[in-house]
């Protein structure tokens, strides 16, 4: 989805980005000195569309999508599996499988570069020095028979020449220590830790360059809740203290609430409803979306079972037409199933894709007072 380029109804009111805070923090990579302001434009993601190629079948995966994040915020990206999310994550860092995926249009503008079009030689000095994933599972993210701190270590050496072996060591281990992992610990093997132990290690190695910008996919699945918020508490000292942007992928909305400024809902590899994470929480406007909150549990209300999301999501390779969501939603009409799905503008950054968006909002509004 594109929200750059289409065209909004006249009445929705004007749509901006939110405007920066005022906070300062330092710089990074070896320059102190040099402030950033939070709120800077560090990535713009525009029209990208990626496809995957299976024999005769083509898998569009990400469709039209848009969004902007600057230095210090966080983007929350939220949806079933398999509806477009790592993919977007990938094809940022450029770490699509090199046979049956290709980025089919759009830019990826980082730091004013379009990274789709950037030589391979750049990119690998880009990869873990300016922009770093932490993966979903730890357990096949680390090599299991390397040491911990070989695998710290040879990041920073590959991002740092000058420096020794011995230096390099150092700075590991005063990272690892800063997510909790003591030297006495640093020179174990991966399966001598605990899952929320190596997930500290693939956190550690994805900020030990001190990136601007962090992809995180689902880094907390794996782990129970007590680690989790742990992990998650880490990860957003190390923002504050850096000023490091993040785009987390999750499942968890909980996990978005308290952690993301800004919520992308991703469905049919297109963004449905964007805003500010006060903006979705408060008014989901989105059939989608509210059918999301609908499957979360809530200790306020008395309800023998949750209300799943009816249906299933569309096979990649063969999307309907119009709304690709028309054929699961309660309120689709014979507009939704052709044709381009208007963008309305709902305020400040919230914006939703949708024919029907009165009608959804109403009935919702009914359905929360009743």
């Amino acid at each position: 989805m594109n929200f750059e380029h289409r065209k909004e109804r006249p009445d929705d009111g004007k749509r901006r980005h939110g405007g920066p805070d005022e906070r300062r923090h330092h710089g990074h990579r070896g320059d102190p000195g040099k402030q950033f302001q939070r709120g800077d434009k560090l990535l713009k993601v525009e029209d990208l569309s990626v496809e995957y190629t299976s024999g005769k079948k083509v898998v569009h995966a990400a469709n039209h999508v848009s969004f902007e994040l600057n230095r210090g915020e966080s983007l929350g990206i939220v949806g079933e599996s398999g509806c477009g999310k790592s993919t977007v994550a990938k094809a940022i860092l450029r770490i699509l499988p090199d046979r049956g995926a290709r980025i089919s249009g759009g830019k990826i503008m980082f730091k004013g570069e379009d990274l789709v079009t950037m030589p391979e030689k750049t990119m690998e000095k880009i990869r873990g020095a300016e922009i770093s994933m932490v993966f979903q599972d730890p357990m096949t993210a680390l090599n299991p028979v390397r040491r911990i701190i070989d695998q710290v270590s040879g990041v920073i050496r590959l991002h740092n020449p000058e420096l020794t072996k011995k230096e390099a060591e150092q700075r590991g281990i005063d990272i690892l220590g800063t997510v909790g992992i003591t030297p006495d610990r640093v020179r174990d093997y991966p399966l001598q830790f605990s899952g929320g132990m190596q997930q500290r290690v693939v956190v550690a190695i994805a900020l030990c360059c001190n990136p601007e910008l962090l992809l995180a996919d689902e880094p907390t699945t794996a782990l129970d809740v007590t680690i989790q918020a742990q992990v998650l508490e880490m990860m957003k000292d190390l923002m504050t203290q850096r000023n490091t942007a993040l785009i987390l992928i999750t499942h968890n909305l909980g996990i978005v609430a308290d952690t993301c400024d800004n919520v992308a809902v991703f469905y049919g590899g297109e963004i449905v409803e964007y805003g500010s994470k006060e903006e979705i929480f408060k008014n989901p406007s989105h059939p989608y979306t509210i059918g999301l909150f609908g499957a979360v549990p809530d200790i306020h209300s008395k309800v023998d079972r949750l209300t799943p999301v009816a249906g299933i999501m569309p096979e990649p390779s063969d999307l309907p037409a119009g709304c690709k969501f028309h054929t699961r939603c309660p309120y689709a009409t014979e507009c939704c199933m052709e044709g381009d799905v208007p963008v309305v503008s709902l305020g400040g950054t919230h914006i939703c894709q949708c024919h029907n968006i009165q009608t959804v909002q109403e009935a919702n509004k009914k359905e929360a007072t009743a």
